[in-house]
């Protein structure tokens, strides 16, 4: 059994309120009940990110998402029963409830947190021609940002989340991040590294793997800040039964002039300064195994071409919503908001 006083999520209550319980809770999941503590249903993040997706709001009431219907247990039940919803990814948390149904303890299905054996591999191989004279002697992921590389607060992230197993394609001024990890031993981690005689793009880099993965690998520009959950980000994946997914952030663009639909000569409708939305790639992805093995060998592939690949096959593909904080240092502007960004605390 675990804690489960800070899942609980009192009706009413909006979809912005089971993200701050979900953020502050241990057991990633919200418990919306009554005043009297009776189960109305379940929100997770993967619950939450696919409402994002759809364009709901976050303003929305939370009962436009919950689970209505979620398993439940009883006190003393055994809780080998309840494994196999686990091995299903079916859900990883259990409320357990008493005859009326009101929530009276929740199970861990996952307890407790085993060390992820997933690879994590960081593309680091970029010029960085947009951040000249920046990048003259210094490979972009290697440029400070609070006083240390982006690539090595990448790494930090993601070891203070128990990931120990990292790969790092290189090829512009490879030297500069060689001898600045080295075996990753001063930080607790193993690094390989993935050495390209040719730029082979995003997803072209991973033929160079020594070996095919057992499990999901994360992969992620080394140029980017992010506060995501890399965890989650891996059981989205798995919850989703996809072979390949990427992480991707909302775009919003106005237009900002007044639309005119017209037919001939006649006016149908004006729209002041409408915006669309669009999806766009974060950098951040996971990949199942099996998906690697579209990737050619020695080719260019980036891995727009991968995903278009695996739809193409028929493999299933899934976008993660980024609700986190996410800067791509692409820009002079982006380094410089990112210094910004980091004295603030974002």
């Amino acid at each position: 059994m675990t804690d489960f006083a800070h899942n609980l999520l009192p009706l009413p209550a909006s979809i912005k309120d089971a993200i701050q319980t979900i953020e502050k809770a241990h057991a990633k999941i919200a418990l919306v009940v009554d005043d009297q503590r009776q189960l109305l249903g379940t929100v997770t993040d993967g619950d939450i990110r696919r409402a994002i997706l759809d364009g709901i709001s976050v303003d929305t009431s939370v009962t436009k998402v919950m689970n209505t219907e979620p398993h439940t247990g009883r006190l003393g039940q055994d809780k080998t029963s309840f494994l196999e919803l686990r091995r299903r990814n079916i859900c990883r948390h259990i409320p357990i409830v008493d005859d009326g149904g009101h929530v009276v303890a929740l199970e861990a299905l996952d307890e407790p947190l085993a060390a992820p054996d997933n690879w994590v591999v960081l593309m680091a191989g970029g010029i960085g021609n947009r951040l000249y004279p920046l990048t003259k002697e210094i490979p972009k992921p290697m440029l400070p940002i609070g006083g240390k590389p982006i690539l090595e607060g990448i790494m930090e992230s993601f070891r203070a989340e128990g990931y120990k197993k990292f790969f790092i394609a290189l090829n512009y001024l490879s030297g500069v991040i060689r001898n600045h990890f080295g075996d990753g031993s001063r930080w607790g981690v193993q690094i390989e590294y993935l050495s390209e005689s040719k730029p082979l793009g995003t997803a072209g880099a991973l033929s160079l793997l020594p070996e095919k993965p057992t499990t999901p690998i994360i992969v992620m520009n080394g140029d980017i800040l992010t506060r995501i959950n890399f965890r989650q980000l891996v059981g989205f994946h798995e919850d989703s039964h996809a072979q390949a997914t990427m992480a991707v952030r909302e775009h919003l663009m106005e237009v900002p002039f007044g639309v005119v639909e017209s037919e001939e000569f006649r006016i149908l409708n004006v729209t002041e300064k409408p915006s669309q939305r669009f999806l766009i790639n974060a950098g951040i992805y996971v990949l199942s195994p099996d998906a690697l093995d579209v990737i050619p060998s020695d080719e260019y592939f980036d891995m727009t071409s991968l995903f278009n690949a695996l739809t193409k096959h028929k493999r299933r593909a899934c976008v993660f919503p980024l609700r986190e904080y996410w800067l791509d240092i692409g820009h002079m502007e982006d380094f410089y908001r990112a210094q910004k960004d980091f004295a603030d605390g974002a």
